[in-house]
């Protein structure tokens, strides 16, 4: 009797996924450094919107040698694929009045919508002298294409520093054992 070799995979409802590690985002955030660089755009200060900006962004500026750097909150995302009606701006707020006259680099981890950025590039404009846009990924739909992009993909990316769920108290009892 021979044995049937197929089997069905349940249908998923998740959407397919890009997984960044984080040696692939250090070369992934120098490569776009250089981008940036090459472009003759040299910022006088790097702006994160936080969360997903702020590794990349402090990456940037370091390999940029830009000393300056601030960041901008903005809540849009509750979920895998979940968004809020609109981006939310939460404090602390940026200090934008200080850009004045600045070269600025916004900088996200992905342009999903593009709403977020174009918010914040909206904000910074009113004072800054001049505002560029960089993320690691962007997705076609966006939009905001930023000026900078390091990869597109229309795939729910999974980055290193929210491939985990937070991390809960550990009993003492549990850290003396080990």
């Amino acid at each position: 009797m021979q044995q049937d070799q197929t089997s069905e995979t349940p249908a998923t409802t998740d959407p397919p996924r890009e997984v960044l590690e984080w040696t692939a985002f250090a070369d992934a955030s120098r490569s776009l450094a250089s981008t940036v660089l090459a472009s003759g755009f040299q910022p006088d200060v790097v702006i994160a919107i936080a969360r997903g900006g702020l590794l990349l962004a402090g990456a940037i500026s370091y390999a940029l040698g830009t000393k300056n750097c601030g960041s901008i909150n903005v809540e849009f995302y509750s979920g895998i694929d979940e968004r809020l009606p609109e981006p939310v701006l939460s404090g602390p707020m940026l200090d934008a009045p200080a850009l004045a006259g600045l070269r600025v680099l916004l900088v996200d981890d992905v342009s999903d919508s593009g709403h977020t950025l174009a918010l914040v590039v909206g904000i910074l404009k009113e004072s800054a002298g001049e505002v560029r846009t960089a993320t690691l990924y962007t997705k076609p739909r966006t939009v905001h294409v930023p000026d900078f992009t390091w990869r597109e993909t229309d795939d729910w990316i999974v980055f290193p520093w929210s491939a985990l769920p937070p991390v809960t108290a550990t009993p003492l009892t549990a850290v003396v054992d080990a």
